[in-house]
């Protein structure tokens, strides 16, 4: 996500080619790629645990819409698959992140 953030804010080539192939306009990079970035820093924060849920949802939008995305255009199946592998770990890194808050607040 963060090389992504990056990339949407600098408008890298391949990521205006990938949104015009997917039928998105090019001026919404830089604001997704904020997004990002701003969601990178949210999860390394400590304090806020609700921003850390709305970051981790944004996320999970994230994923299925662009697997929904690659699909819609036929692009070939890695495309496709690739963000619901996205969508997996970022479940995992979410179960494990809600075990251990439920931990750190009973000790």
């Amino acid at each position: 996500m963060a090389a992504d953030g990056f990339g949407g804010i600098t408008m890298q080539k391949a990521g205006v080619d990938a949104l015009n192939h997917l039928g998105y306009p090019p001026y919404i990079m830089p604001l997704f790629g904020t997004l990002k970035i701003l969601g990178i820093i949210a999860l390394w924060q400590t304090k806020f645990t609700g921003i850390k849920e709305w970051v981790f949802a944004g996320m999970a939008f994230t994923f299925i819409g662009a697997a929904h995305a690659h699909c819609s255009v036929n692009d070939p199946l890695l495309e496709s698959v690739m963000p619901v592998i996205f969508l997996v770990y970022l479940s995992i890194v979410y179960l494990f992140w809600t075990k251990y808050e439920k931990v750190k607040n009973v000790a």
